[in-house]
């Protein structure tokens, strides 16, 4: 073989290792994502262990009552020790803020809600949190006869306080679409979504939660909206608000949009439950078995 041609099948070798040594490095070939394996329930950590047994890879908790932000540490010693000590991390948590913390309108208290956020993020970090569901519909909701424009200015405005300290944490914040016979401010995913680009921070995303993207009449194209600013589901059957499975509820028009735009989050079951300790596996099982369809 001539020795140029010898040269240029050496460099094309080398060129061909390190293009596979960068192609598994950066995952684009090894890298897979099964979101079967990544199901919770919200629920008390008292249940950790039934959703452990229920096959749940994880517990959402409810973040007023659990990290208690506004009491002492000594108060919160408890709980810490109770997260820590579960079979299954305390991954995410909603319910952020009580309905007494005002975040729009004439009355808002924006100091003390990002005071309360910060120790929250504080506490959640302790325990190895990284979702904070910021649905919060009394706190958030617009106050009759107030302008809509100056409360969603109010919104944005806390959004970009608190969210600077939700990154330091290393937790992301997802504003949770309600539907509205619980709240008058953020119906819709496609709503929720155009807070998150006013914001324009990283730890500021968006929720999809099924059951109010069904009472609200939007479809998975919001989903395909979002993209990557959409960092958590909440599920649940549209009749009675009830555990899927319980009415054969069809998912899969939003699980093949989370497959559309490569979601890597999780999905907690957010339910009515009539029996939770003998409806949970049956409610994992079936999201695990219409996943698998798509």
């Amino acid at each position: 073989m001539p020795i140029d041609d010898c040269m240029k099948k050496i460099v094309f070798n080398i060129l061909a290792a390190a293009l596979c040594l960068c192609t598994t490095a950066c995952g684009t070939k090894t890298e897979t994502y099964d979101l079967s394996e990544h199901i919770g329930a919200c629920r008390g950590i008292g249940d950790a262990a039934i959703l452990q047994e229920a096959g749940a890879s994880y517990i959402e908790i409810a973040i007023s009552r659990f990290l208690m932000p506004e009491s002492p540490d000594s108060d919160f010693e408890e709980n810490l020790a109770l997260a820590q000590a579960s079979p299954i991390p305390v991954l995410s948590g909603n319910g952020f803020y009580p309905g007494d913390i005002r975040l729009t309108g004439p009355e808002a208290e924006t100091e003390r809600a990002v005071a309360y956020a910060r120790k929250a993020f504080e506490r959640g970090a302790q325990i190895g949190m990284k979702y904070f569901v910021l649905g919060s519909g009394k706190a958030r909701a617009i106050p009759e006869g107030f302008d809509p424009a100056e409360a969603r200015a109010q919104f944005v405005d806390l959004c970009r306080q608190i969210a600077p300290y939700a990154e330091a944490a290393g937790i992301t914040i997802v504003i949770e679409p309600l539907r509205r016979q619980e709240t008058n401010f953020i119906n819709s995913v496609h709503e929720g979504y155009g807070i998150v680009k006013e914001v324009g921070h990283p730890a500021l995303c968006v929720l999809a939660d099924f059951y109010h993207m069904t009472q609200e009449s939007e479809g998975p194209e919001s989903i395909i909206e979002a993209g990557a600013a959409l960092r958590h589901c909440h599920i649940a059957e549209d009749i009675n608000r009830e555990a899927p499975g319980t009415s054969g509820q069809d998912f899969t028009p939003y699980f093949k949009a989370l497959k559309e735009i490569g979601y890597r989050g999780n999905i907690s079951i957010e339910c009515r439950w009539n029996d939770f300790e003998s409806q949970v596996a049956p409610a994992i099982a079936e999201i695990k078995r219409q996943l698998e369809t798509i």
